[in-house]
């Protein structure tokens, strides 16, 4: 396959992807940019635009995880967790599929245009919409069924009330794709919407291992490769992880740095903490843990 070879894939094409026969309306063509062999079933990520230090953390951490293990990363291309998710696959190595609300072959978000360059080379980019068509308003809510469809199981990392995340959520009950939340505080405007979900029966990732159990719930881990060199792959540092590792810090210099509000720091270190990667000394500064983070 060539660098940037197209790829219309029909229903009835033996490269169409079962999964997606499962949503409302399966798009009668994917359009596709890249290595189709990553439409298979994956991990969606998905979130808010207005992310929060504690929402790209966990990202970074949960999808960065899932990618390592071999599970195809896939979300939206949006700014904020979509844009997180997918980053976090290709830092580590590992995978991501890319839907648009676009025409696969466009730019967009304009934020985005680095990313997708690269994610068509080495990656998956994908949209039901012909070549060259524009985004509307309509086509994101259409887009949100494809990224629930080809998802074994279904990641909202931060999500306000309302917010357009319930609509991939319900695309993805509709399929019998598995969805999963993960907890905030009941302070945070962003955490109202997975609180939210998981009150209403959504799986509960409170720490890594809750995703690997349900990954492994789903068929993912059975059928992942690990992706890297060597058997064991250290995770990518996290922006905060990287800060402590140069110099303790007290959680007011690290609301500092993150430029974010202290209670907001102190749910940022909370899940370095849970993890083992970041300590607090009995000087009251926040020091990385070194190698127990690759654990």
């Amino acid at each position: 396959m060539t660098a940037l070879e197209r790829h219309e894939i029909a229903l009835g094409d033996p490269r169409y992807p079962q999964q997606l026969l499962r949503v409302e309306r399966p798009p009668a063509v994917l359009y596709c940019i890249g290595d189709t062999s990553l439409l298979a079933p994956g991990l969606a990520v998905v979130g808010s635009r207005r992310q929060t230090p504690y929402g790209r953390e966990c990202t970074a951490l949960l999808a960065g995880r899932a990618a390592r293990s071999g599970v195809v990363i896939i979300s939206g291309a949006a700014v904020g967790c979509d844009q997180s998710a997918h980053r976090a696959a290709i830092d580590c190595g590992g995978r991501t599929v890319a839907v648009l609300g676009c025409g696969a072959d466009l730019d967009y978000p304009p934020s985005a245009r680095a990313l997708l360059r690269t994610m068509r080379r080495g990656h998956l980019v994908v949209s039901e919409l012909p070549w060259g068509a524009p985004p509307a308003r309509w086509t994101f809510p259409e887009r949100n069924r494809i990224i629930a469809g080809l998802a074994a199981a279904l990641l909202v990392v931060e999500a306000s009330l309302p917010s357009g995340t319930f609509s991939t959520a319900d695309h993805a009950l509709h399929a019998g794709t598995e969805v999963l939340a993960v907890p905030g505080s009941i302070l945070s405007p962003l955490s109202r919407g997975t609180n939210r979900l998981i009150r209403d029966g959504a799986g509960v990732i409170a720490e890594e291992a809750d995703l690997d159990l349900a990954l492994s719930r789903c068929g993912l881990l059975e059928t992942a490769q690990p992706r890297g060199h060597g058997h064991e792959i250290p995770r990518a540092l996290s922006p905060l992880e990287t800060i402590l590792a140069a110099s303790p810090l007290t959680v007011d210099e690290v609301a500092a740095e993150l430029a974010c509000s202290v209670p907001d720091a102190l749910k940022t270190l909370a899940l370095l903490e849970l993890q083992g990667s970041v300590r607090r000394s009995a000087d009251g500064r926040y020091r990385y843990a070194g190698g127990e983070a690759g654990r």
